[in-house]
């Protein structure tokens, strides 16, 4: 492990980056933070499911709504910061009018939301979509039971996040081992009388590290279809 690439987080640097100003301020910091494109897991394992309505977790500039509104589909975009769905709404636009009336942008805290306060969206949606959401393991845990909350039965959830074994790499993640987590992690947040896992893995990738060298990390996916 190259220690100089993994950046200390300590609890007040997390606690900042769980609030609503710090990510007001992060999408203010650039005309762009994200690359535009969809991210590749949800092309994956979304590209062959009918469309219906979607919620799209953590949507920021919109990448992911945009392709599933383009799709067909019916989407939530929801994200903790106005700028991130100003941004979103605009690319939308950009679209075309047909896909910006396919998505309704909608700013919530995660850390506080609930899917059961009106406008309910309890058992509401066909996919349920979280890309790359990493939160302390107890918070994250209570975010993905809601999230389950949230999927009819016979819909999708798709989760997806940086694998704890990136960790061990040149990468640069956070060295806060509690915000990463497995694919299996999730799983087991799920009842198996309720939920139909299809998909728990941790496929690599090639991507370039802060120095430029290329190397190998992993995606933590799982996908579940709810049984009811």
């Amino acid at each position: 492990m190259n220690h100089a690439h993994h950046a200390h987080h300590d609890d007040h640097d997390i606690a900042t980056m769980l609030t609503r100003d710090y990510w007001e301020d992060r999408y203010r910091s650039s005309d762009a933070i994200w690359s535009g494109n969809p991210n590749a897991q949800l092309v994956i394992h979304a590209a062959d499911l009918a469309p219906g309505d979607a919620l799209d977790v953590g949507s920021g500039e919109g990448a992911d709504a945009i392709w599933l509104a383009e799709r067909g589909w019916r989407v939530t975009g929801m994200d903790i910061s106005a700028v991130a769905l100003d941004r979103a709404a605009q690319r939308a636009a950009l679209a075309g009018q047909d896909i910006a009336d396919r998505i309704a942008w909608r700013q919530a805290n995660l850390l506080s939301w609930d899917p059961a306060e009106p406008p309910s969206s309890l058992a509401a949606y066909d996919l349920v979509s979280a890309q790359y959401m990493h939160l302390p393991r107890d918070i994250l845990q209570s975010v993905h039971r809601r999230l389950a909350a949230c999927v009819r039965p016979g819909g999708t959830m798709l989760i997806v996040g940086h694998h704890p074994s990136d960790l061990q790499t040149s990468m640069g993640r956070p060295n806060v081992p509690d915000m990463f987590y497995t694919a299996e992690d999730v799983a087991a947040t799920l009842d198996p009388a309720d939920w139909q896992v299809t998909v728990a893995d941790a496929p690599g990738r090639s991507a370039s590290d802060p120095d430029g060298r290329t190397i190998t990390i992993r995606d933590a996916v799982l996908t579940a279809i709810r049984r009811r």
